[in-house]
């Protein structure tokens, strides 16, 4: 196995490559290290999940409002199971705290059996109409007008970090390269039976050499696609600002609070987070730079709006934190996955924010897909296990735990106190299989930076940690 973020690439022909280090593509490059190929990840970021897969709502959806009879509801499906069961083997925080659709005008309430009855054609059955009384007794700080609600009892917040760093590290872990900063910028076709004229990568590194390409590229997949002369689909990027409120505001909601869905969307929701903060957001931007995540003055005025109206009081928290994610919206209604047998290519594209939760399914699809087409995958076998830190609040963090920190005090010494961020934390990440890039990727992998002083008073500590010799970031 290799991770590396610099020098030339090996002089050597992979079985496949995987473009594209997001919870997908990362989740691909997993399932594909249970085979005996020789399995590539290159991603043009310095870090994994630095694109959408940082930056979503954090829900491990049930799939109940899919197209029903789409490609997308079946791999929503699939992967909800799929990765409930990996979260709860490797410990990524997942809270099932439930989903309560709110109907606030009359339009809106008679619309909520077409969506239980839309559920159960996703195969969904444990929606519940929930009066009023009720609603107000379960939230009781809705605000004023609420009608009712459609009860999702099985939708979960989930950490989306972890998620991505726990695929990307056991596919690493199986044997598979990860090649971080490689832009691809061209692709040289090959025949993908052959082992003497493989397809050819240029990148910002060298050039690459792969029997059979694995397109995730998130945002860039319709860019990718182009290379190999399909267009058979265009990203729009369509960008999503939230914001995060403080701690103290975490006793003010029980469950994900969504809207009844649009043409454009889930539309805006109030959710907590496995981090025990809430969440406010996000909006739904369609735009034409896919590079524009930042947020802006209009977003988070409408985003107060809207969060005025669902829940006034959480309006008086402090907010600490606001950012933007970009989905990859298309004009199509479904997931984008196309295999092209002929050239030894699978198509992965189209995901938006349900990826994180059919991933791990989309994972298990392309890799039919590529049998399909010839690729001789050979027999799966196991992959090693793993065990990933906890970043939720549902479980004891480590600061908390007596047996740790006896066992090797910097465990008990905190670095970053908003947060209850430990130097033994720090050091483990610094030392990880694959280590974080920056100080933004550190916060990822910890939650240190990401309180109330956004690093104010740790973010020197930090830096030094970050630099000290013998880190990634001094080599």
């Amino acid at each position: 196995m290799t991770v590396s973020r610099s020098g030339p690439l090996p002089d050597e022909v992979y079985d496949v490559v995987v473009v594209g280090a997001g919870v997908v593509g990362a989740a691909i490059a997993r399932e594909l290290a249970r085979y005996p190929l020789r399995t590539a990840l290159v991603e043009a970021s310095a870090d994994v999940g630095e694109g959408t897969s940082k930056a979503n709502t954090a829900i491990l959806h049930t799939g109940f409002d899919a197209v029903p009879g789409s490609l997308e509801a079946r791999l929503v499906r699939e992967g909800q199971g799929r990765l409930a069961a990996y979260a709860e083997e490797c410990g990524i925080p997942v809270e099932p705290i439930g989903a309560l659709l709110v109907a606030w005008d009359d339009e809106q309430l008679a619309a909520l059996p077409a969506l239980a009855r839309k559920a159960a054609r996703n195969g969904y059955r444990r929606t519940r109409m929930v009066p009023a009384d009720e609603l107000r007794t379960r939230e009781p700080h809705l605000g004023p007008g609420a009608l009712g609600a459609l009860e999702v009892p099985d939708e979960s917040i989930i950490c989306p970090w972890t998620t991505t760093l726990a695929y990307a590290t056991q596919a690493v872990r199986g044997g598979v390269d990860l090649h971080l900063n490689c832009r691809v910028s061209e692709v040289t076709e090959g025949a993908p039976s052959s082992q003497d004229t493989p397809h050819l990568l240029a990148t910002g590194r060298g050039p690459l050499r792969t029997r059979w390409l694995v397109n995730a590229a998130g945002l860039y997949a319709d860019a990718f696609d182009r290379l190999l002369g399909h267009t058979d689909f265009s990203v729009t990027p369509r960008r999503g600002q939230l914001m995060v409120f403080d701690k103290l505001a975490r006793a003010l909601v029980g469950h994900i609070l969504l809207p009844v869905p649009t043409a454009l969307g889930k539309g805006v929701l109030v959710s907590p987070t496995v981090y025990g903060n809430v969440m406010l957001g996000p909006t739904a931007e369609d735009l034409d730079d896919k590079r524009a995540t930042g947020s802006t003055a209009e977003g988070l005025a409408f985003l107060r709006e809207k969060g005025r109206r669902i829940m006034p009081d959480l309006l008086e928290e402090e907010v600490t934190a606001v950012y933007a994610g970009l989905r990859a919206a298309t004009e199509h209604d479904d997931y984008a996955i196309r295999s092209h047998p002929a050239q030894g290519y699978v198509t992965v594209g189209g995901i938006r924010s349900t990826g994180l939760t059919a991933s791990m399914a989309i994972a298990a699809y392309v890799v039919e897909l590529l049998t399909e087409a010839g690729a001789g995958v050979g027999t799966a076998g196991e992959l090693p296990p793993l065990t990933m830190p906890n970043l939720g609040e549902a479980r004891a963090r480590p600061y908390q735990r007596a047996d740790l920190i006896a066992a090797d005090p910097a465990y008990g010494a905190l670095v970053c106190h908003c947060e209850r961020v430990s130097r033994g934390e720090i050091r483990d990440a610094l030392a990880a299989d694959i280590p974080p890039s920056s100080p933004e990727g550190l916060r990822r992998r910890t939650r240190a930076l990401g309180g109330r002083c956004q690093g104010f008073y740790c973010g020197a500590e930090l830096r030094a940690l970050f630099d000290a010799p013998g880190t990634e970031a001094a080599r």
